[in-house]
């Protein structure tokens, strides 16, 4: 909802693109996800690009889909923290399960 993308949005309220950011955002369907897993935000932050498509680089998501700025396709969380708050707007506790790789304990023992 409108509502929704204001308060994921809200530390943007004050920026001259707010506006026109929630209407691109709601103007659409929306796909919401969360990803577990060792370093998951800057893993996912570098799979994403850059904010900016021009300086994304290719085989990112932003870098090949993308072609401006303000319609960049994709946000991804900046820190577990904001990751944490985002989830919690998005989606309830009943509706998050945790994946567990059965081959874990080989790789990060």
């Amino acid at each position: 909802s409108e509502e929704l993308l204001k308060e994921h949005y809200g530390a943007l309220r004050e920026r001259p693109f707010y506006s026109r950011l929630v209407k691109y955002m709601s103007s659409g369907p929306v796909v919401a996800m969360v990803w577990q897993g060792l370093d998951a935000v800057k893993t996912v932050r570098s799979m994403i690009g850059e904010t900016d498509p021009a300086k994304s680089r290719p085989g990112t998501i932003r870098g090949d889909f993308c072609v401006d700025v303000s319609k960049n396709v994709i946000h991804g969380s900046d820190s577990v923290e904001s990751a944490q708050q985002e989830i919690s707007l998005w989606f309830r506790p009943e509706e998050l399960t945790c994946w567990e790789d059965t081959a874990e304990h080989w790789i990060y023992a």
